[in-house]
């Protein structure tokens, strides 16, 4: 089983913004050295939790302070942007670190409403849920895939990286992106963080899959949310800080990542007579053994030959901890050792 990373670059309490960015590069040197596969980082706008709106400016400074690891975008909310400005910035980036670069495509808009407004260029009108067709132009821009007589037929010959190319993948939380994924042939990463109910769709995709030049055969990841401590009680007293955040952004309610010990008196002050609320979302919490067992589980289920950790905590030396009693139960080393040779996989 492949480990990598997805970065959500979490604001603790007490903390900055520019620190979170801080850490997600002293994150990244720490699972780069452990021999994790790749690292991803998210894309979320307009809230205090997370310091991470622009995977893009991130990716370059993270593959420079690594070596081996990909880095890459867990994703890219596409409906934003231009998809022609999108091959062109992971052109640079795939020009600048050769084999290392990958293009995570979402299709969330990472934010509220008024946030996804405000990030508009034209606000006269909502922009057009068109996403099947702007995912298509970007493939085209790096396969050559338009007509000749396109309009934007040239424009792929100009892209910087030359035929350096990002890995493109296609991330989903519903059943819906599983289909385009396997239409269009690419590499497929389910959010069971986000929806644990993915199995389903991870194996409609195995099913539908058609190959392409880009990709032989169907490749699945799936991202979970994990939390490894010295005992299943430490780690779950760290993942207090997570199931608060998340409750209340439920609600509407955006905060920074609180301290475990506050975020256990505001569960124990939810429903359930003085208890912690039941999790809302699936997590893979306790001693290396317990995630070891559990990240397996989930890998099974999904028929997935690599697993992504999500991992949020208060205290940035827990986040560290837990990615190395990971490693370490779950050996990525191996893997790693083969990533010199295989940074196309």
């Amino acid at each position: 089983m492949r480990l990598s990373v997805l970065d959500q670059s979490p604001v603790p309490e007490g903390s900055t913004g520019a620190e979170a960015l801080a850490n997600t590069l002293d994150l990244a040197r720490l699972t780069d050295g452990l021999g994790y596969h790749r690292y991803w980082l998210a894309e979320h706008h307009g809230g205090p939790s997370l310091a991470g709106p622009s995977p893009e400016a991130l990716i370059g400074p993270v593959a420079a302070a690594t070596s081996c690891i990909r880095v890459g975008s867990g994703g890219v909310m596409l409906p934003h942007y231009s998809p022609f400005k999108v091959a062109e910035t992971f052109s640079v980036l795939a020009g600048l670190f050769p084999g290392r670069i990958d293009l995570g495509i979402g299709r969330a808009s990472g934010t509220d409403a008024m946030t996804m407004f405000a990030l508009q260029r034209d606000r006269r009108t909502a922009s057009p849920d068109d996403f099947p067709q702007q995912l298509a132009e970007l493939l085209a821009h790096y396969d050559g895939g338009f007509p000749a007589d396109h309009p934007f037929a040239p424009l792929g010959r100009t892209l910087p990286g030359g035929a350096e190319q990002p890995q493109v993948w296609l991330l989903g939380s519903s059943p819906q992106s599983a289909i385009w994924a396997a239409q269009l042939g690419l590499p497929y990463a389910f959010a069971d963080f986000i929806n644990p109910e993915g199995a389903p769709a991870a194996a409609q995709y195995r099913e539908r899959f058609e190959p392409s030049e880009r990709l032989a055969s169907p490749r699945v990841a799936v991202a979970v949310w994990a939390i490894c401590a010295e005992t299943d009680a430490e780690a779950e007293r760290l993942a207090s800080s997570s199931r608060m955040t998340f409750t209340l952004l439920r609600q509407g309610r955006l905060i920074p990542v609180p301290p475990p010990e506050k975020a256990l008196r505001f569960l124990a002050g939810q429903e359930g007579g003085g208890r912690p609320s039941p999790p809302t979302r699936r997590g893979v919490i306790g001693a290396p053994a317990t995630v070891r067992a559990g990240l397996e589980e989930v890998a099974a289920r999904y028929g997935a030959e690599e697993v992504i950790v999500v991992t949020i905590t208060w205290d940035h030396a827990a986040r560290r901890r837990s990615y190395e009693l990971i490693a370490e139960a779950c050996g990525p080393a191996a893997a790693g050792g083969e990533r010199a040779a295989a940074h196309a996989g």
